[in-house]
């Protein structure tokens, strides 16, 4: 099908956020609500890593007086247009872990599966209807050259005790039927599937039920110390707390150190039409698996609860100069690009059109994985860095951020506590929350390597995964860019 035809009518907007179900906006903060008492705990952002955080606070103290600061509406950013893939791994896939932690990766693939295990346990507490599917995750080989990637990735997973299937050509595409498929790896119970926007605003609902104060429409425009409090900065007044916790991902931070670790990437993706069992039935995919390719620009795709086909990735682009704007979340040739992709992958769905293309800003570091850190004394924590594979990680994430503020303040008294320990946590303890990834270098010279690392990306894709000189470099120095 021609790619503009299938395009015409697809709106502009990410499909998660735009359906009725959407909820009503809460209050910013007022100068009389800043002016009141000391916050146990401020938490700025409302992604997922913030809402989290909140909850888990709550869990942990259950007295605890936790505000939450969000500059527009819950879950609007990235939080509410990814592709809903909660990954059980919290280093952005085995092999990524493999290659920066090896004494740690077991302790690593535990802590992340038991990660998602407490995820769905606290669905089923609050109630949180979010479409959750354990479904696990197929990864798929649409060249020769992908094909031993696959079998290093079975070995390793199977040698750490995961359930994983190594599918040859004809057991993959009984599985979703595409031929461009030559092999795949079914990893079972590492991915489950989710409606990202209803999980943000259950967490957000579980959050107001556990008391946390949340304020809408409250951006924190700087941080202030008087040596004991913090005080954030907000337009409504400020708020001071005696910790603090940033879940703001890639946008502007409030510690300016952040900046030299972190860039932002565009990620985009088109919605289908709900498909009618019949053309469903067509493609198969009667275990409704997460779907990811093996090249090194990706695509990943999966069915919704109505049986539209997301359809993301493969353009993870990088506006030279790091610039965020609201005018880069549309891209038209990414759009029919990824279109195009659509319809060579699944020819039977010939006539599909799409309903919604959206794109929006993620936040990536070096090592593809979220970094972690603390400032003022201990009384600031941070996790960001997840690279696209945050749904789940940011549980992680919010924890490590609570051990890190675990410790006494100033005057010796405990802040938050039973539960919260002193900071020395097995999280904590990790190489690889203690460790910061290598930072980019300052601009023009980061735009330069990255559309540099893109082009060699995109050129390894075309001649059987041969990797050229300069990613052999980042290889080697630990760097890189992923799509």
């Amino acid at each position: 099908m021609d790619p503009l035809k299938a395009l015409a009518d697809a709106e502009r907007k990410p499909y998660w956020l735009d359906r009725p179900i959407a909820t009503d906006p809460l209050p910013p903060i007022d100068a009389r609500e800043a002016a009141g008492a000391v916050a146990d705990l401020a938490v700025v952002g409302g992604g997922f890593s913030g809402l989290w955080t909140a909850l888990l606070a709550k869990e942990r103290e259950p007295s605890l007086d936790v505000v939450l600061l969000e500059g527009r509406r819950i879950g609007w950013a990235a939080s509410g247009r990814n592709g809903g893939f909660c990954a059980a791994s919290i280093t952005h896939g085995l092999g990524n872990g493999l290659q920066r932690w090896p004494e740690e990766i077991a302790t690593l693939e535990r802590l992340g599966r038991q990660n998602l295990a407490e995820i769905e346990a606290t669905l089923m507490r609050y109630g949180i209807d979010c479409s959750f599917e354990r479904t696990g995750e197929l990864h798929v080989a649409t060249e020769e050259w992908q094909l031993d990637g696959l079998d290093e990735e079975a070995e390793a997973a199977e040698s750490l005790g995961l359930r994983v299937d190594r599918l040859d050509r004809d057991q993959v595409r009984a599985e979703v039927d595409s031929p461009t498929y030559l092999g795949g790896l079914w990893d079972r119970d590492g991915t489950a599937m989710v409606d990202p926007a209803r999980l943000a605003w259950g967490l957000r609902d579980a959050c107001l039920r556990l008391g946390v104060r949340i304020f809408e429409h409250t951006p924190v425009r700087s941080v202030r110390d008087d040596g004991r409090l913090l005080e954030l900065v907000t337009p409504g007044g400020r708020v001071r707390a005696r910790r603090v916790a940033l879940g703001t991902g890639v946008f502007p931070p409030l510690l300016r150190r952040l900046g030299h670790f972190l860039v932002p990437v565009y990620d985009y993706a088109l919605m289908t039409e709900p498909l009618p069992p019949a053309r469903l039935a067509e493609l198969g995919w009667r275990n409704r698996q997460g779907v990811g390719d093996s090249a090194n620009q990706f695509h990943y795709y999966r069915l919704t609860d109505d049986n539209r086909i997301l359809w993301g990735g493969y353009d993870a682009v990088y506006h030279n100069g790091g610039l965020i704007k609201a005018a880069h979340d549309q891209r038209d040739a990414t759009f029919e690009k990824l279109a195009r992709h659509f319809f060579e992958t699944f020819p039977q769905l010939d006539g599909v059109r799409f309903t919604h293309r959206w794109g929006g800003v993620i936040d990536t570091c070096s090592r593809f994985s979220a970094f972690f850190g603390t400032a003022y004394d201990s009384r600031l924590a941070y996790a960001v860095g997840y690279t696209g594979l945050g749904v789940g990680a940011t549980r992680f994430g919010a924890n490590v951020m609570l051990d890190l503020l675990g410790g006494p303040d100033r005057a010796g008294s405990d802040w938050g506590g039973p539960g919260f320990g002193g900071g020395d946590t097995e999280r904590t303890r990790l190489r690889m929350v203690r460790e910061k990834p290598l930072p980019f270098p300052p601009e023009p010279f980061r735009s330069g390597v990255i559309q540099l690392t893109r082009w060699s990306m995109a050129r390894a894709d075309a001649h059987q995964g041969r990797r050229n000189a300069w990613l052999r470099l980042l290889d080697a120095m630990g760097l890189g860019f992923d799509s």
